[in-house]
């Protein structure tokens, strides 16, 4: 009996993971096997196409375009994160302290991760092109879209990047407080710890291993942003909004470079891990020594 029963498990167990597993490779493992493979080719998306061994990723690397793109890139990343986490911190804070509707609060600053990239994109689109500028015109400005301005185009897609990702930024670093022991502020207030140092010495180091998630996250998120460049400025104006995912999405599925941008894809794939990594590796070591 209870051997049928141990077959039994192991025939259910198998019956669910295998289809699991053949989805997976099919549509994650295969297509990036895939694109590592057509990373070695002149392919244009169609016809016929010829071996040209590490050419492509070494025309990445004199690709004015390419890097024009990493620098937008790594520069949007690297300011939402910040802000991002920042303000998320400040929020939970003060949605984690005694103050009256905080659960109603919570679920309100939550909205914006239930809504879709694109949608978001759409609106906030009409707000900077319609909204804003005719806002600036009463106010006896110029009345012109940020969205048009090669020096400020990016500032509005950093906006909707971190408006959006702070949500969930929030409930993580709630979370995070709310494993924080009240004895600790009681300890700290016994020894005159307040204030900043409060902060400084008792909270941030308890919830380091929440920050830590946070900081890889967004970093991770912002790097691959798509769907807001996508609905905002499709790249412009001028191509100073263009982003790795989508000059590899705009160049390799119409622009005829599907061999160029599938090496993009893999060096950015190894530049995210690296990071990802190096991030993981700094905030594991700070938290050893605290």
């Amino acid at each position: 009996m209870g051997t049928k029963k141990k077959m039994g498990k192991e025939a259910t167990y198998l019956a669910i993971t295998i289809p699991i597993v053949a989805l997976f490779f099919l549509f994650n493992t295969l297509p990036l096997i895939q694109g590592v493979i057509y990373s070695f080719t002149n392919f244009k998306g169609y016809g016929d196409f010829d071996w040209v061994g590490l050419r492509n990723y070494m025309d990445l690397f004199t690709d004015g375009r390419v890097g024009k793109s990493y620098w937008f890139t790594f520069r949007l990343a690297l300011v939402s994160t910040v802000v991002t986490n920042v303000i998320s911190l400040l929020l939970a804070m003060g949605l984690n302290s005694k103050i009256k509707f905080k659960n109603t609060l919570r679920g309100m600053y939550f909205i914006p991760n239930v809504l879709g990239s694109l949608v978001v994109g759409y609106i906030f689109s009409y707000i900077f092109t319609y909204i804003l500028p005719a806002f600036t015109k009463l106010l006896g400005g110029e009345g012109t879209s940020i969205l048009s301005s090669t020096s400020w185009a990016w500032v509005a897609i950093m906006i909707v990047c971190a408006w959006q990702a702070i949500a969930m930024n929030t409930i993580i670093y709630i979370s995070g407080l709310q494993t924080v022991p009240a004895e600790v502020y009681e300890a700290g207030s016994i020894d005159g710890v307040s204030g900043w140092g409060k902060f400084k010495y008792l909270t941030f180091p308890l919830i380091l291993p929440f920050f830590s998630i946070n900081m890889v996250l967004c970093m991770k998120n912002f790097l691959m942003v798509f769907d807001q460049i996508m609905a905002m400025t499709k790249g412009g104006p001028a191509q100073s909004t263009e982003s790795i995912s989508y000059l590899i999405y705009n160049n390799g599925m119409s622009g005829g470079q599907f061999g160029f941008q599938s090496a993009n894809a893999v060096l950015f794939f190894v530049v995210i891990v690296v990071i990802s990594v190096m991030q993981m590796s700094f905030t594991n070591k700070r938290e050893e020594q605290l």
